[in-house]
């Protein structure tokens, strides 16, 4: 027997040792841990949140996304979701859990791996703030000695919720509050209980478990932690089996046209918060109120979409996107697929999918974790690269990368992305405030915002101003001017020849203001730009908020050959909406230190209080009744689709069909929008304002107006009514303007019909039109920068 002893005596000996070795060596650490003053002041970096002015999230920003709760706020199917996947008996050791390394030990013997640690939640808490990740004795030592420390000094609360808000769960995300969000887009009180099993299950492996990349794995560690609880005692099997069965749904997965969508916005807030903070703005907590109103921006984004969209597929199917090699694949494979997936990421509301079958009548393919079939009305749009004769290098087959879009009931459809771009903003006519803005199709494709960075050529649509110029010059909407042809040689031009056109070719002979306008007339435009000279147009328009140097005082002014954005174009019609008051926009109405404290506040001048007034309020008036005509009789007559007789506006199409334009308005509220390519190039034929950019606008409005009653402007005083013949409604001109012996006023035939014409204008290929022998170059089309990329 003495020699089965010896060997239990020399292990005795060894742990003696070694037990004395570890007591020597925490005595000796115990005093050079570090102070807990990182927990007992927890002072955690809370990112830049940026919110719509109705308290909706529109984006946030820093490293760390955490927002910071107290462990009273935890429901309390989190807290035991977290224990059960955690640190079962959190509330029963003193930091280590003995029984707890044997259970890991036993069942990581068991299973012959290392599938379960022992390390407790106050371990990890002393892991995440004061030691690294390093796998080695020593720093695991550190690590208990910690954690005893840290029980000795905090209670049990106090430790999970440090826990709780400091732990890492992928994505950016910090604590479970910021998971919540990322991930289900819930705060935690709305959490269910195969939500919260999902969260709880992350701190193990963040990436492996995330339910957005890896949903596969994410439902297995689901299930793992739902067991979990179900044997800790903490749900019973009928909440087990419900919340089992139900189907992981993270916010990618139901993302739908009532997302906020308001990255331009979040963007232009967020370069304004770095302007006045430096990079200590991601990190101090610091909240932004924006002006953008919730409902207004998913309107806007929804509209400027949909008509992308529409003018998408007026032009065609390009076919694929790209063609990967299925290899192997096949039909089974889902990891292979997901991997030949990654590189393509969804674009809004269209999402990347692998072809495995093609043919004219069904198309057969994959999407992270579902093989779908497309037929009937969903392949419309792509059926040409599904024919037979179709180009090899377009044609969809099996490997083809494609577009699709859920129709809900109808299935899904194949699109692609557009390649056209497209801006609408709004602001409150009285205040500059904006309600909405969408910079673009799609911001993580294409940031750059064409709200406020894009300078194009406004065609058409800058007419309003010189019209209003030439009321201040005795003109009157009455006033008859020439539509005939007009040249100019090159010996005037400078440089070359010059016969412009109207847009249907035609010329029509005398006719009013008010008609020429309506018609979008071209002659009429350059007479009346002739008559009060470019000089003094040059002059006017800056009272609208234009930069004169980037409209030269030439005759092609009276065509929008100029530079201008969006953004100056909301400002300038605003001032029509308003009766005569320059506002400037502004999206960001206060800012909020991480205490709560208001840091800063815009008063922005007001419309007939403190904003300045910049033209007369009869000019304002009679532009504001010739807009009107436009909609209801010119070339926005599908504006009229809104039903209510107090909107005004005007289309704009430029040159080769390079830029849309509509700018309109009510009293209450003035929208711009937009279509173009980043890069100028012709839209198309066809593609006018009153096509291209007036749906857009007819369809955001069609929200921000729909619970806002008509309001009709009263007339201003210094206004002379000047009856027309045939009982036609009356002209007004300036009192002093009036004729000594007034006549009524000739009803002139207004040869258009809405219903079968669409008389745009785009701009004649024209050199600008100087005083006689100074040669000039047209205004350029550029591409301005917007505070910092």
């Amino acid at each position: 027997m003495r020699w089965v002893l010896y060997p239990l005596a020399f292990i005795f000996v060894l742990l003696v040792i070694g037990l004395a070795t570890l007591t020597a060596a925490a005595t000796l650490a115990w005093p050079n841990l570090p102070s807990l003053e990182t927990l007992t002041d927890y002072r955690p970096r809370i990112p830049l949140r940026v919110y719509t002015a109705d308290g909706y999230l529109l984006g946030e920003f820093g490293e760390e996304r955490r927002s910071v709760v107290r462990i009273g706020d935890v429901p309390a199917v989190l807290k035991q979701a977290i224990l059960a996947a955690e640190d079962e008996r959190f509330y029963e050791h003193s930091g280590v859990d003995p029984i707890g390394i044997l259970r890991a030990a036993l069942a990581n013997l068991t299973s012959g791996g290392r599938g379960q640690g022992a390390s407790t939640i106050t371990m990890q808490v002393a892991r995440n703030f004061f030691l690294t990740r390093e796998k080695t004795y020593n720093r695991k030592l550190y690590e208990i000695l910690l954690a005893l420390k840290i029980e000795q000094n905090l209670s049990k609360d106090q430790i999970l919720e440090l826990y709780i808000n400091q732990i890492y769960l992928g994505q950016r995300a910090y604590g479970f509050s910021a998971a919540a969000r990322t991930y289900f887009g819930k705060s935690l009180e709305q959490l269910t209980l195969a939500e919260a099993a999902v969260l709880a299950g992350l701190p193990k492996a963040p990436s492996a478990f995330n339910p957005v990349v890896n949903p596969a794995r994410a439902e297995v560690r689901k299930q793992y932690v739902l067991r979990r609880m179900l044997e800790a005692g903490f749900i019973d099997q009928s909440a087990y089996r419900a919340a089992a069965d139900v189907p992981l749904q993270t916010v990618r997965q139901k993302r739908n046209d009532n997302s906020v969508d308001g990255d331009y916005v979040a963007e232009m807030a967020r370069q304004l918060a770095v302007e006045q903070f430096g990079e200590e703005a991601y990190q101090l907590g610091i909240r932004i109120i924006t002006t953008v109103r919730r409902e207004d921006q998913i309107a806007a984004r929804r509209a400027l979409q949909d008509g992308v969209l529409a003018y998408d597929r007026r032009h065609g199917y390009r076919g694929p996107e790209a063609f990967v090699d299925l290899g192997s694949a096949g039909q089974t494979k889902s990891e292979r697929l997901d991997e030949l997936l990654s590189d393509y990421d969804d674009v809004g509301d269209l999402l990347a999918a692998v072809v495995l079958e093609a043919s004219p009548k069904a198309v057969r393919a994959y999407r992270r974790g579902q093989t779908l079939t497309i037929e009937g009305k969903g392949l419309r749009f792509a059926a040409p690269m599904l024919a037979a004769n179709a180009p090899q290098a377009r044609r969809i087959r099996p490997g083809a990368i494609v577009r699709i879009r859920d129709l809900g009931s109808d299935g899904w459809e194949i699109l692609q992305v557009p390649e056209v771009q497209a801006a609408l903003m709004s602001v409150d006519a009285k205040t500059g405030a904006v309600r909405a803005l969408v910079g673009g199709f799609d911001f993580n494709r294409n940031k750059f915002n064409h709200a406020t960075q894009a300078w194009r050529q406004p065609g058409s649509s800058f007419k309003p101003f010189i019209y209003s110029a030439a009321l201040e010059r005795g003109f009157s909407p009455s006033s008859l001017v020439e539509d005939g042809p007009l040249f100019f040689p090159a010996g005037v031009t400078g440089s070359q020849d010059w016969a412009p056109r109207n847009y249907d070719g035609k010329f029509d002979g005398p006719m009013t203001l008010r008609d020429a306008l309506a018609r979008s007339k071209n002659m009429v435009s350059i007479r009346v730009l002739q008559a009060i000279t470019p000089q003094y147009a040059q002059d006017y328009i800056t009272r609208f908020g234009f930069e004169a140097a980037k409209h030269p005082p030439y005759l092609t002014m009276a065509l929008g050959a100029g530079s201008v954005t969006p953004w100056q174009m909301a400002a300038a019609y605003a001032v029509f909406a308003n009766g005569g008051f320059r506002i400037e926009p502004y999206v960001v109405s206060q800012i909020v230190d991480g205490e709560g404290h208001v840091i800063a506040k815009v008063d922005p001048p007001v419309a007939g209080q403190s904003a300045p007034r910049v033209i007369d309020p009869r000019n304002a008036w009679l532009m504001d009744s010739m807009l009107q005509d436009v909609v209801q009789r010119g070339t926005a007559t599908r504006a009229r689709a809104l039903g209510r007789g107090d909107l005004a506006g005007k289309t704009g199409t430029t040159n080769d069909y390079l830029d849309a334009w509509f700018c309109g308005y009510n009293p209450d509220l003035v929208a711009v929008s937009w279509v173009g390519f980043s890069q100028p190039r012709n839209l198309g034929r066809g593609e006018t304002g009153g096509s291209a950019a007036l749906p857009i606008w007819v369809d955001y409005m069609r929200t921000a107006l729909k619970d806002v009653p008509e309001q009709p402007r009263p007339r201003p005083e210094g206004l002379v009514e000047i009856p027309r013949a045939g009982g036609v409604r009356a002209e007004f001109v300036y009192r002093e303007n009036l004729p000594p012996e007034p006549q009524p006023l000739p009803v002139l035939p207004f040869n258009f019909s809405p219903a079968t014409e669409s008389p745009d204008e785009a701009l004649p290929p024209v050199p600008p039109v100087p005083p006689p022998s100074v040669p000039v170059t047209p205004a350029p089309v550029i591409e301005r920068s917007f505070g910092s990329p």
